[in-house]
């Protein structure tokens, strides 16, 4: 019995691509190959620049305007530059040429338009100026701070006193041994009030006054005498005024400073208020008393 040859199934038909018309895989044999082949990306379309339109020109401006002062060519009025060349046609007036003796140091200046005005501001500040010195020196407390800052900037010089008196003094201790220099003598006073004045041949700037308490600097020996603790400084001046400060001093042995600032001193007056130590047969002792000037 013959064998029947197997049947195969027919192929299916191949996939239709985007884009590729079904026509091409029908239509003749020819067009087969065509449809197997891929299809690649196509590239978008290229822009197209326009072509420029030609306008028509404008009719020129009418030149009945002001010419340029450049090019002569005329404008329209309210126009800022010129239509041909572009120069301004608003042109700034020049300032007149100064005076030859305008030319010259120190009456040369750069601006015209501003003359005097730099001489107003200096005269204004040299009568600020002016102000503020005249309420320093004539002005009581204007001339006390301009006194004051210049005795701290300055420096101090001791002055001797050309002579000294005492109102009352202890057998052995006259007021001449308060002013000789040495601590291991001294003023003795027999009861308060009493005084010791010095004077002074010409006028100074007094700034401080510096006095040693007790019969010596030694702590053992201070102890065992009177020694001030208040006293009255009576300054007078040449004008024949007088300045009272009250002081008060330290207990203990040393030097003791007391500040000062009077113009034009004559005398000192130490007048002793209280003490210390007080007993029979002995005197409030003063050791030192020493006078400061400004330099």
């Amino acid at each position: 019995m013959p064998s029947v040859p197997p049947v195969r199934p027919a192929p299916a038909p191949a996939p239709v691509r985007p884009g590729v018309p079904t026509t091409a895989t029908t239509s003749g044999p020819g067009n087969a190959s065509d449809a197997d082949e891929p299809v690649g990306a196509v590239r978008p379309a290229r822009p197209v620049a326009r072509r420029p339109v030609v306008r028509p020109v404008a009719a020129d401006e009418a030149p009945d305007g002001p010419p340029c002062p450049a090019c002569g060519t005329p404008n329209l009025a309210g126009r800022k530059f010129c239509r041909r060349c572009a120069a301004p046609l608003q042109v700034r007036e020049q300032p007149a040429a100064l005076p030859w003796w305008r030319t010259v140091w120190p009456f040369r200046r750069r601006v015209r338009g501003g003359s005097g005005r730099a001489l107003r501001r200096t005269l204004l500040v040299l009568a600020v100026i002016g102000l503020v010195l005249a309420g320093f020196l004539f002005f009581p407390l204007g001339r006390y701070a301009f006194e004051d800052v210049r005795d701290k900037l300055g420096g101090t010089a001791e002055i001797s006193p050309t002579g000294v008196t005492a109102s009352a003094a202890a057998p052995g201790h006259p007021g001449s041994a308060a002013i000789d220099g040495l601590t291991n003598k001294y003023w003795g006073a027999p009861a308060l009030g009493a005084s010791l004045t010095c004077s002074f041949g010409t006028p100074f700037r007094l700034v401080g006054v510096v006095v040693h308490t007790g019969v010596s600097k030694e702590p053992q020996e201070f102890r065992r005498g009177a020694r001030p603790t208040r006293a009255d400084l009576l300054v007078t001046t040449e004008d024949g005024k007088v300045h009272k400060k009250a002081v008060t001093f330290n207990d203990k042995p040393g030097k003791q400073t007391v500040r000062m600032g009077i113009s034009d001193v004559r005398s000192v007056e130490l007048v002793l208020r209280e003490a210390t130590g007080q007993g029979d047969g002995r005197p409030i002792a003063l050791g030192e008393v020493e006078f400061f000037r400004r330099t």
